[in-house]
């Protein structure tokens, strides 16, 4: 992994494209590389099945926002808490962990310009 220097992104978002996209998890989260590829061809899959971009533009979406969360270390850490939190026996603070993670992926979101859905 890229290291950071503090509260800079490990390296600028890249634009929203597969090709992109892959280089970017490729070297600041290498081990998602195999859950890219995965989701890559399924949304292949299905948009030729269906001969519409939808899934493929659902993909390059959520991997850019993915893309911009782990470029930003501190982000990164705050969402592995909140989803280790969640995970937890207690229905209150599993509640405040799914809002704090919204949070986070709709900041991420509004930072790339993508619509919340």
């Amino acid at each position: 992994m890229t290291i950071s220097t503090a509260g800079q992104p490990l390296i600028p978002q890249p634009a929203a494209t597969v090709t992109t996209l892959r280089q970017a998890v490729r070297q600041i989260a290498p081990a998602a590389l195999p859950a890219f590829t995965r989701e890559l061809d399924q949304a292949a899959d299905q948009t030729r099945q269906g001969s519409e971009m939808g899934p493929l533009q659902r993909f390059i979406a959520q991997w850019a926002v993915y893309v911009h969360i782990q470029r930003h270390p501190d982000m990164a850490a705050q969402l592995r808490y909140w989803e280790d939190t969640a995970q937890g026996d207690d229905s209150a603070q599993a509640r405040r962990a799914v809002s704090e993670i919204g949070k986070i992926l709709d900041a991420a979101h509004t930072a790339l310009g993508i619509p919340i859905q």
